[in-house]
């Protein structure tokens, strides 16, 4: 068996079953954490959720990383677009920063997520206001963003 097996992650991004096809027994519709309907195909583009690569042979999920965006079509998945979703509603609802600030950080919300030329700017700039915003709400952003960070990013906005 050569490649990838299929993944079934629930609409928040829990994993459910990293090996569909292999172990098709551990399948669920709904998520047994947070209630939500599971999925196994891009709802974008329809192609396979890639799920742990088919020639390791250790646990179910050690080793899987939940993917942030389609290898096929380079959508966000939905668990990345609610967050997201989630971290421009709080920078609407931010006070102590100028609707100018509100706009860069709406933009670096965007690319913090990814590993692109972009996100070290990306980063200093969301940093400036999180210091303007004050510690409440950059925890709430930390909240909301941690585990979609590109790793550059969650490297540089929280070391710890």
């Amino acid at each position: 068996m050569e490649g990838y097996d299929t993944a079934q992650i629930c609409q928040n991004g829990h994993v459910v079953n990293s090996r569909v096809k292999a172990n098709p027994q551990r399948n669920q519709n709904y998520c047994e954490q947070c209630g939500s309907a599971t999925i196994t195909n891009c709802p974008n583009c329809n192609s396979s959720i890639r799920g742990i690569d088919s020639s390791y042979r250790g646990s179910m999920s050690i080793g899987y990383h939940v993917p942030s965006f389609c290898i096929n079509c380079g959508q966000p998945y939905p668990w990345i677009k609610s967050k997201l979703q989630a971290a421009h509603e709080l920078a609407q609802e931010t006070g102590g920063i100028s609707d100018e600030e509100r706009e860069v950080l709406q933009k670096s919300i965007d690319d913090i997520v990814k590993d692109t030329p972009s996100t070290p700017l990306a980063i200093t700039r969301f940093k400036k206001i999180m210091v303007k915003v004050g510690q409440t709400t950059a925890g709430m952003f930390r909240e909301i963003l941690v585990d979609v960070l590109s790793e550059a990013a969650k490297r540089a906005l929280f070391p710890s």
